[in-house]
C-alpha cells in the first residue's frame, strides 16, 4: 500500500516546452518532454510511489516574495515586446508562460510536502539559480529556488532551510539573495568560478553579517570525477546538514556536471548523479524526517539529459539500483583533481570552523 510518507510529488506541465531560448541556443524545450517520455520508457512513471501534478502559474504576489517590483514589471514589458533580457536570455510571451508554470511546479512541490501529502517532490525543470532579486541572466528570469523558500516561510512556518546546488555552474543569483540569511544554508559544489560563468563562488565568499558561515562554496577543479564530487559532499554537505538540521533540504541542478555537457567541464557519470541523488535523500532522512524538493533543470547535451535527470529522480524516489549507462566511455580523473579538492577542503574547514562544530 501506497502512504503519502512513500510517495514522490513530481510537478509537470505540457507547457514547460515552451521555456525555448531558441535554434542554436543550449538551452531547449524539448527537454523537459524528452526526460518526460525517457522516464516512460524506463517505467518510472509507472512506479506506485510517483504522483505526477501539473502546477498552476506562479502569481505576480509570489514573484514579489523575491523579486523587485521594478524587475518583474521589467520582465513582463519584454515579455509583451519578445525582446530579450540579455543576449543569452530571451523573453517572450510563451517564454513567460513557462517560467510562471516553472515556479507554479516548485511552489506546489513545497506545498505537497508540507501539506503531508508526500515526503519528497521533484519539480522538473527549474532550478533558476542565476537569477537574483533584481535581476535575471544565464538563462533565467525568476528565481524558482528562492520563491519556494519564501513560500515556505510565509505559509508552511518553516524557519530553518537548506539549499544543496550541484549545478555546474555556481548559483549567484541564489547565494547572493540569501547571502546575510542565518536561516538559509546555502552549499554550492561546481566548477572552478575561473572556468566557467558566472565568475564567481569562491571558497573565501562565506556570506556577511548575520549570514557569515551560512554560504558554502566548494569550487571544483575541471575533470572532477564521481569519487571526488562524492568525497566533498560527505566531507561538507552531510555534516553541516547533520550540524544545522533544517526543516527541508531543497537541492538543484540537472546534468551540466556530466563529463559529456557542452558548456561544463566537470566529469559525472549517469551512476554518479544516481548516488548523488540517494545521498541527498539519505541525509534528508536522518535530518528532516525525509522532507526533500528535488529541482533539475540544467543540462545541454540533449544525448545524457534524459539519462542523468532519471539518475535524480531515480535515486530520490529510492530505488536501490538503475540499469541506465552513460553512451560514452567516462574519462579517467585527473590526479590533481582530489589533491585539489582536499585542499579546498581544508582551506574551508579552515574559514568556518568558528561557525561550525562539524568542521573543526
Amino acid at each position: 500500500m501506497t502512504t503519502p510518507e512513500s510517495k514522490t510529488i513530481m510537478t509537470f506541465h505540457e507547457k514547460f516546452r515552451q521555456y525555448d531560448l531558441g535554434e542554436g541556443h543550449p538551452f531547449r524545450g524539448d527537454r523537459f518532454v524528452n526526460a518526460m517520455t525517457f522516464f516512460e520508457s524506463q517505467g518510472l512513471l509507472s512506479l506506485s510511489e510517483i504522483v505526477l501534478n501539473e502546477p498552476k502559474p506562479a502569481s505576480r504576489e509570489e514573484l514579489l516574495r523575491i523579486h523587485t517590483e521594478d524587475y518583474v514589471d521589467l520582465i513582463f514589458r519584454l515579455a509583451r515586446e519578445s525582446k530579450p533580457y540579455d543576449i543569452e536570455t530571451p523573453v517572450s510571451p510563451e517564454i513567460l508562460e513557462a517560467a510562471m508554470l516553472i515556479v507554479g511546479g516548485a511552489i506546489r512541490c513545497g506545498e505537497a510536502v508540507f501539506g503531508r501529502e508526500a515526503k519528497r517532490a521533484v519539480s522538473l525543470g527549474g532550478g533558476y539559480h542565476h537569477a537574483g532579486r533584481d535581476y535575471g541572466g544565464g538563462f533565467c528570469l525568476f528565481n524558482d529556488i528562492a520563491i519556494l523558500v519564501e513560500y515556505l516561510r510565509a505559509n508552511c512556518g518553516v524557519k530553518r532551510f537548506l539549499i544543496l546546488d550541484y549545478d555546474v555552474h555556481f548559483g549567484n543569483g541564489t547565494s547572493d539573495i540569501y547571502y546575510r540569511d542565518p536561516n538559509v544554508l546555502y552549499i554550492s559544489l561546481h566548477q572552478d568560478p575561473r572556468t566557467i560563468y558566472p565568475g564567481t563562488g569562491f571558497a573565501w565568499q562565506t556570506g556577511e553579517n548575520a549570514g557569515e558561515g551560512y554560504n558554502v562554496n566548494v569550487p571544483l577543479p575541471p575533470g572532477t570525477g564521481d569519487s571526488t564530487y562524492f568525497y566533498a559532499l560527505n566531507e561538507i554537505f552531510v555534516p553541516l546538514a547533520e550540524e544545522f538540521k533544517p526543516e527541508i533540504i531543497i537541492a538543484n541542478g540537472g546534468s551540466d556536471p556530466h563529463f559529456a555537457d557542452i558548456l561544463g567541464d566537470l566529469s559525472l557519470t549517469v551512476k554518479g548523479f544516481f548516488n548523488i541523488s540517494s545521498l541527498i535523500r539519505e541525509t534528508a532522512d536522518k535530518v528532516c524526517s525525509g522532507k526533500l524538493v528535488l529541482i533539475p533543470g540544467s543540462g545541454y547535451n540533449p544525448k545524457v539529459l534524459p539519462l542523468c535527470w532519471y539518475a535524480l529522480v531515480a535515486g530520490v524516489v529510492g530505488l536501490e539500483e538503475i540499469n541506465v549507462k552513460d553512451p560514452y566511455n567516462p574519462p579517467e580523473e585527473p590526479p590533481f583533481c582530489r589533491k585539489k579538492v582536499e585542499s579546498t577542503i581544508d582551506e574551508l574547514k579552515s574559514l568556518l570552523k568558528k561557525k561550525w562544530i562539524c568542521l573543526r
